[in-house]
């Protein structure tokens, strides 16, 4: 199946969020191509204002811009959505990465880069988001997590908890595979279907910024324990 025949199944918006008048142009010309409806905003607080009052399916946000970096705009963003975001940065630094991991980013993407390789982790990310919604029922936890499968909604005490897209699939994997021990590799091959260097933090940091959301305690965990060397192992008890 060609890259256009995927993502003409169904239009979805794109906002590309860059101060590179430029590169931005040549992303929206490229995008639209392939049946994408985009939004190209050059200033990062006018981006974030669209997003507070419009829908979108995924956001590509640069990293070095002048009034705000990306990182503060991905905080903002993060208070009110869990939109996928894409980060761009002409660094391409591992720390770069780690920090925007860290405040909820789906991936990652060095300048300069194709916008070939760019498209298909935009519709790697967008396949997954409809591949859960279509997911049924609801699991429970007898330490009061819920996730909604259906709606891709997570609640702690009935209290909800707004996740990226990263986070929840990390989460529904753990969740799906109760009292198991799942390694970094097996993780990695189910998250982003791309492969992280060894000595890349980037799955620990994820799964700690999940625990930070979930409410876990360093000293007494509830739900996600460290097998040390190998990965992690939910350990909430299902309800029956």
């Amino acid at each position: 199946m060609s890259l256009k025949s995927i993502s003409d199944k169904k239009e979805q918006k794109i906002v590309i969020i860059d101060d590179d008048v430029d590169l931005a142009q040549l992303l929206e010309e490229f995008l639209s191509s392939f049946n994408f409806d985009v939004k190209v905003i050059h200033s990062p607080k006018e981006g974030i204002e669209f997003l507070q009052t419009n829908d979108a399916n995924l956001v590509v946000l640069d990293i070095m811009m002048p009034e705000m970096d990306g990182f503060q705009a991905l905080r903002k963003i993060r208070e009110f959505s869990a939109i996928p975001v894409v980060m761009l940065t002409a660094r391409g630094e591992v720390t770069d990465r780690i920090v925007g991991l860290e405040l909820g980013a789906d991936d990652y993407m060095p300048k300069p880069f194709e916008p070939r390789e760019l498209l298909a982790r935009i519709q790697s990310i967008l396949r997954r988001s409809q591949t859960s919604t279509v997911l049924l029922d609801v699991i429970e936890f007898e330490e009061g997590l819920s996730v909604n499968k259906l709606k891709q909604e997570v609640t702690i005490n009935e209290n909800s908890i707004h996740l990226s897209t990263t986070e929840y699939e990390v989460l529904l994997l753990f969740v799906e595979h109760p009292g198991e021990v799942l390694d970094r590799e097996f993780l990695v091959e189910n998250i982003r279907g791309i492969k992280w260097q060894s000595y890349d933090r980037s799955v620990d940091v994820l799964v700690s910024r999940l625990r930070s959301k979930i409410g876990e305690n360093p000293t007494e965990n509830r739900f996600i324990k460290t097998i040390h060397g190998v990965g992690y192992k939910f350990i909430g008890v299902p309800k029956n």
